[in-house]
């Protein structure tokens, strides 16, 4: 029996054209789904809607926009026929807000990192849940989080706020799991350690990290993970080989969690 099979099912990931999201969708789509992705930037939308074909759709709006979910989920239902799936992506360091360690961080910094961490996060997961709960036969939801979220590394990524919204994110999901699960809704976490995205430019060209991830991330080598390292992970919540699964973190991180990690005493900006 074919593993992990998308056919004949329609998913949403908000910040899907770009990193993590874009190759899920692709991923999603060699396992026959089909989705409509969202994307703040034109530019990445565009290309995703090329690079993804026939069966995507790729819609430019902002995840914070508390109908930009709503309007996904429409997209899915009226094009494709049906909306079965959400992987929330969309997110990112608020370091450029005044993200960092609690005695540095701005309220601009909390309130723009929350924003974008956590707020879009719970529209897009709110409306999955109003749309599942109306087609009465259940459906899957898939939030990214991050190891940061319970295993700090203070030398190197010192932004609190961003610590605090992932920590969050598995709080809302198992609550979500919790109340839903006898609808048949299902809400689970994928937690990346550090991955070459665009989000993680400064960590992936900063020596002291490459170093310093060479042993906290010892998988493989050690290494930066890459998007596709989550792929796998991202078609089985989404398919109906994970029907008996929620509330769960999958930490999908080269070691992270289980890994002390060498670094020097000077401190990485």
């Amino acid at each position: 029996m074919a593993r992990f099979d998308l056919s004949g099912k329609t998913l949403v990931i908000v910040g899907g054209t770009t990193g993590l999201g874009l190759s899920a969708a692709r991923a999603f789509v060699e396992h026959g789904a089909r989705v409509v992705v969202v994307g703040r930037n034109v530019d990445s939308v565009s290309a995703a809607q090329q690079t993804l074909g026939a069966s995507a759709l790729a819609m430019s709006a902002d995840a914070v926009d508390p109908q930009t979910a709503v309007q996904a989920i429409k997209m899915a239902v009226n094009q494709f026929g049906g909306f079965h799936g959400l992987y929330h992506v969309a997110g990112g360091s608020g370091r450029k807000f005044g993200d960092g360690s609690l005695h540095e961080l701005t309220d601009e910094g909390w309130r723009a990192t929350m924003d974008l961490n956590l707020t879009s996060l719970v529209y897009s997961n709110r409306a999955a849940v109003r749309e599942f709960l109306a087609q009465g036969r259940g459906g899957t939801i898939l939030n990214l989080g991050s190891v940061l979220g319970w295993s700090p590394s203070p030398q190197h990524f010192s932004t609190h706020a961003y610590a605090a919204a992932k920590s969050a994110i598995i709080g809302l999901t198992k609550s979500i799991a919790a109340a839903y699960a006898p609808q048949n809704i299902r809400c689970n976490v994928l937690a990346p350690g550090l991955v070459e995205t665009p989000m993680a430019q400064r960590a992936a060209r900063d020596e002291k990290i490459l170093t310093f991830i060479k042993t906290k991330q010892p998988l493989d080598g050690g290494r930066i993970g890459r998007a596709k390292d989550l792929d796998a992970a991202a078609v089985y919540f989404m398919s109906d080989d994970s029907r008996f699964t929620t509330g769960q973190v999958l930490a999908v991180d080269g070691g992270w969690c289980v890994s002390e990690g060498q670094f020097g005493s000077e401190a990485s900006d």
